[in-house]
């Protein structure tokens, strides 16, 4: 079995985050986009931030702990503000934090195709 990789795991949440909100642009319109595109973005930063933490495990320092603790309380500000704000919808902004675990789906598929192979 092949190692998962965090560089191909973030390139494929881009795709599936541009290629997401596109269909939602053409299906629903510009709002729903945008809320898929900053619920895209948050999960990108959620899965580039764990990769960070587990490069440097056992290294963790104050502010970084205080960095994962406190984004979840800027994701729940950001996701607000998108839905008051910009009026998206609730189900568009939750699929487009769904796009990291379709993201690892794709990378454990990868992985397991590249192990099989070998």
């Amino acid at each position: 079995m092949s190692d998962i990789s965090i560089p191909r795991l973030l390139r494929t949440a881009l795709v599936l985050g541009a290629g997401g909100a596109l269909i939602i642009l053409i299906r629903q319109g510009p709002r729903d986009a945008t809320g898929f595109l900053v619920g895209a973005a948050l999960a990108w930063i959620t899965v580039r931030s764990w990769g960070k933490v587990l490069g440097n495990l056992g290294a963790v320092s104050v502010p970084s702990a205080w960095f994962l603790a406190l984004r979840y309380v800027v994701i729940a500000a950001a996701l607000y503000v998108t839905m008051r704000v910009l009026g998206s919808s609730p189900v568009a902004i939750v699929l487009g934090l769904l796009v990291s675990f379709a993201a690892v789906l794709v990378e454990i598929i990868f992985c397991q195709r590249a192990g099989a192979k070998q």
